[in-house]
Order: C-alpha cells, then sequence, then structure tokens
C-alpha cells in the first residue's frame, strides 16, 4: 500500500489515481477548487433552474433525493430558498433502528424548509434474505438499500414529470474514484460499484425473482433520457464541514450526546441508523482504509488537521468497528456474534494484512 504524500489516503481505494508526485487526485481536485469560477457556475445553475422553474404549475418542479443528513439540509436550502424552486423530497428508509437524531432530522428537514418527503420503506423480509446473501458471499449487505437509493429518486422523477432531479456531491470527483470526470450531469450514477457490481442472475434464486426486484431497476434508456440528475457540487464549493455547521444552525442534530462511534471521528456523518454502518466499514477488511481514514483525508485538505494529526486518528479508529453497530447488525440478521466475525476473517484482504500473535489482523503496510 502507498499514501498520498499529502492526506491519509491509500492507492487501494477503488479507481483512485495518484500523481508523479505521489498526491492523490481527491487532493488535486480540492486545490484545483480555488481555480474555478464559483460565481459563474452558480449562474449555470441559476440558468438550469429557470428551464424548469414551475414547468407543472403550481406542482413540484424538482426532486431531491435525501437521507435527512448534513447535506440533505443544505440541498434543500439551495434549491428551495435560494433558487426559488418547489422541490419534493424524496428518500429511502434502511427499516434499521433510528437512532434519536436520525428520526429528528429527517423530520426537521421536511418542517424547517416547508417541504414534502416520498419515503419507500423496502420490503423487510426481502431486504433481510438479500442482506444475508450479499454480505456472506460479497462483503456488500446492505446492497439492496444502496441500489434502491440510487434507483428509486429516477423512477420518482419520471412518475412526478420532475426532470430536475438533484444530488449532493459527485463522489468520485470529490473523494477519488473510476468515475471522477467533472461533470454536473448525475446520469452515470446508478452505474457506479456500490449500485451495480453484482449482476442480476447472481441475485435471483428460488426465493427472488425480477418481480422482488423492480425497484431496483434503473429507467430504460429512453425514459433516462428524459431527466436531467444534477450534482449541486458542481455548482457550488462542496465541503462536508461546511453543510454540517450550515445544518447545524437549521436544526440538524449530530451524535455528540446520543453515540461515541469508536471507528469514526466525526459525529455527524450517515447518523442515520448504527446497523447501516456496518457496511462502509467493510471497505477496511477489502481495502485497508474505512470511514476514520475519509475523513481524516477530507479534514487535511479542508486545513483543519495537520498530516501527522491525521494518521493517529486513522490509526486509533478506522479497524474499530463499533460494538452498537454490529449488535443492532446482527440482531437486524439473526447472526450470532461469532458467526458475524467468522463472516468477516473470510473478507481480510491477504494480499494487504497479516495476522498478529493475538490472531488481529493488521495491514502488512500500515501508514507512518
Amino acid at each position: 500500500m502507498k499514501y498520498c504524500k499529502r492526506c491519509v489516503m491509500p492507492d487501494t481505494r477503488p479507481g483512485i489515481k495518484f500523481n508523479e508526485e505521489g498526491i492523490c487526485q481527491a487532493c488535486i481536485r480540492h486545490e484545483n477548487k480555488n481555480n474555478i469560477d464559483w460565481e459563474k457556475r452558480f449562474e449555470e445553475l441559476k440558468i438550469l433552474c429557470n428551464k424548469y422553474r414551475g414547468m407543472n404549475g403550481d406542482s413540484y418542479d424538482c426532486m431531491i433525493a435525501v437521507s435527512g443528513g448534513k447535506d440533505s439540509h443544505f440541498q434543500v436550502y439551495m434549491m428551495k430558498e435560494v433558487m426559488g424552486m418547489n422541490p419534493l423530497l424524496v428518500s429511502v428508509e434502511d427499516n434499521f433502528p433510528m437512532t434519536e437524531a436520525g428520526k429528528h432530522n429527517i423530520k426537521n428537514i421536511s418542517e424547517e424548509f416547508g417541504c414534502d418527503i416520498i419515503t419507500i420503506k423496502p420490503n423487510i423480509k426481502l431486504q433481510k434474505y438479500l442482506m444475508r446473501k450479499t454480505f456472506e458471499k460479497y462483503g456488500k449487505p446492505t446492497w439492496y438499500i444502496d441500489r434502491l437509493i440510487y434507483t428509486y429518486p429516477l423512477q420518482m422523477a419520471i412518475k412526478f414529470n420532475t426532470p430536475l432531479l438533484v444530488y449532493g456531491e459527485n463522489v468520485s470527483y470529490e473523494y477519488g474514484g473510476i468515475d471522477d470526470e467533472e461533470t454536473y450531469s448525475a446520469k452515470n450514477q446508478v452505474e457506479n460499484g456500490v449500485a451495480s457490481s453484482i449482476p442480476w442472475d447472481e441475485l435471483i434464486d428460488e426465493n427472488i425473482s425480477m418481480k422482488e426486484l423492480s425497484l431496483c431497476k434503473a429507467p430504460k434508456k429512453e425514459e433516462l433520457e428524459k431527466l436531467d440528475p444534477i450534482y449541486l457540487s458542481y455548482f457550488v464549493k462542496w465541503n462536508s464541514r461546511y453543510n454540517y455547521e450550515f445544518a447545524k444552525k437549521r436544526g440538524f442534530r449530530d451524535l455528540e450526546h446520543e453515540w461515541r462511534r469508536s471507528h469514526h471521528i466525526e459525529d455527524y456523518d450517515q447518523v442515520d441508523s448504527r446497523a447501516y454502518l456496518v457496511h462502509p466499514w467493510l471497505k477496511y477488511p477489502k481495502f485497508g482504509h474505512a470511514f476514520a481514514t475519509d475523513y481524516a483525508s477530507r479534514y487535511v485538505r479542508y486545513g483543519l488537521l495537520t498530516r501527522e494529526e491525521a494518521i493517529e486518528l486513522v490509526k486509533k479508529h478506522d479497524h474499530n468497528l463499533d460494538s452498537l453497530a454490529v449488535r443492532d447488525f446482527i440482531e437486524f440478521l439473526g447472526y450470532s456474534e461469532k458467526e458475524f466475525w467468522d463472516i468477516i476473517d473470510t473478507l481480510y484482504n491477504k494480499d494487504i494484512f497479516k495476522k498478529d500473535e493475538f490472531g488481529r489482523w493488521i495491514l502488512k503496510n500500515a501508514i507512518e
């Protein structure tokens, strides 16, 4: 493993690139933001909104995919209060026990900004069955939920005739990944690795047919062409920490007084449920980094941490999957602790990990 010379991101992140000086593309992209004419980009957003404003009379003229989180608060503020649009919000409920913050935030985003929300509660029986299957075979327990997060807003945008569908940031461009093109269009988002990497024929069996997975299917090409999904991060200078500070002033709640997560270095991202967090942590056994690395790298780029401080946080937190997240996860799916950790044990990438004298998996080339 090699690590970015500026932040703490390793070269094992899928799709990430390093330049000749050993700087990752996410750091380069962040630095290049200073060369972008953001006033011009904002005018482009105005033109785009004017194209669709009032297209359905007094009904909705855009749609926003939300979770209730800090970025969702910022997106709704931008589209409704700044751009003067009439958005319909859509969300996917993961069926896990929610945190108190999560319960509050999804209600707050509706009440604070005066917006309707359509939420889908997926088939719980199917979700549990698919979670076990995709966890044990691929190490992707929330594939079903993640797929719906990408496909459901597209389907609803077609049904409500709201071509302007708003997402937050282009993850590959902002943080490093395969699809890192600088574009406002989010049409190809549904094809990213999180949502598309498991073939349908490997999911279908005697208990599952395509009928049960119909909501997981992206719209047909001719329908998708009618939509104009966008990344808001193309038009405004995106910053996760700024969005959090903004959202707090509009009623967003973090986990400060509810839950201190052992594998995170912050308390405000992905706060809706505990069980879901097992999925993003699974980057650690596969790729040698997880959420602590993600945020430590961002904080270095934002000037909130030195690289040395980030390294210490990564070494302390990244590997340390929170016990409450594990508890909610196994209770939802009916695993024992031993069954859960036995599955996790099979997911470690032996090219980058080895076991120490205590039977713990450790990185062969940990960041120093």
